[in-house]
């Protein structure tokens, strides 16, 4: 991929990864690149946060480094801990030879070799093709300290390892983190970020994204699909399918040879787009033919 020095650019590579990207949302990543800026992404699940992240690194050819954020997450597991089980089989080999050099031994044990990396202190190393995209993905299921903890390694960069010293990232890694808002991430964290709110797509770029991951779907199947799944968003339901959920649908029709939709179609693969039994009840019997119409009916002309 070329320089990247606009925001066409941004949009064309994304679109080289099957993303399909609004202006806006290019317009952060753009400034996010040109200005070494995190991004922070809020939005439903299912709306292609996460995507972007791939879609990035794909695009400008860099590593993709994940850190699954998760309640109780903790330094340990985001940014390094120390192999134990080694250093004990070090310890008793030392022991079993006679006359170890304690001082020599203890260094040793708490050494590079010793060292296990995760996400966060991977993020900080040199790459050869490039400074990595760091996802920090579901920020909002993890906890205040954790949140704290972050705030100050995204700050400058670096993470601080007692044993051995400060590791300070030779350049900044393109941060990515996405929050489906189950909880208000810190105003001081979001203000380190370029932020973004992903919203759920209108019916001419949810088509252009399915067309781009289910290119075998026919235009008047997906046409269907989309306009049924965004009739579906305008209902009570407990969750509403995303963009992701839009493509698995798509998929399964297809790989049941469907070609165009049916109230027992839907009925049959209700599982693919709603994933709670409450809201596939809602869509039993007529309700799904009553949607059906409705949503042929708001189509626009092909």
């Amino acid at each position: 991929m070329g320089k990247i020095d606009s925001i066409d650019a941004v949009q064309e590579m994304l679109a080289a990864q099957d993303y399909v990207c609004g202006r806006a949302l290019a317009t952060v990543v753009f400034l996010s690149l040109r200005l070494g800026r995190p991004i922070f992404l809020e939005g439903e699940a299912g709306v292609g946060k996460t995507e972007i992240a791939k879609a990035i690194a794909a695009g400008l050819g860099r590593n993709l480094i994940r850190l699954q954020c998760y309640e109780g997450l903790d330094t340990s597991s985001a940014v390094y801990e120390w192999n134990f089980a080694a250093q004990m089989v070090a310890i008793r080999t030392a022991e079993a030879g006679g006359g170890a050099d304690r001082a020599a031994l203890q260094a040793e044990l708490f050494g590079p070799n010793y060292l296990v990396e995760r996400p966060l202190l991977k993020a900080m190393r040199a790459d050869p093709r490039g400074a990595p995209v760091l996802l920090i993905d579901e920020l909002d299921r993890t906890d205040e300290p954790f949140e704290a903890f972050l705030l100050e390694a995204l700050s400058d960069f670096q993470i601080t390892i007692p044993e051995i010293g400060t590791i300070k990232a030779p350049e900044p890694p393109i941060v990515i983190i996405t929050s489906n808002r189950t909880r208000e991430v810190h105003d001081a964290l979001k203000r380190r970020c370029l932020y973004h709110w992903v919203d759920y797509p209108d019916f001419e770029r949810e088509l252009a994204i399915l067309k781009a991951r289910a290119p075998q779907a026919a235009e008047a199947l997906s046409r269907e699909v989309v306009a049924l799944v965004q009739k579906l968003r305008s209902q009570d339901l407990f969750k509403k399918p995303g963009v992701a959920e839009t493509i698995d649908w798509a998929k399964c029709l297809l790989a049941l040879d469907v070609v165009e939709l049916s109230p027992e179609v839907i009925a049959d693969t209700l599982g693919a787009i709603l994933k709670y039994q409450d809201d596939i009840a809602k869509l039993q019997g007529s309700e799904a033919k009553r949607l059906l119409d409705d949503a042929r009916a708001s189509m626009e002309p092909a």
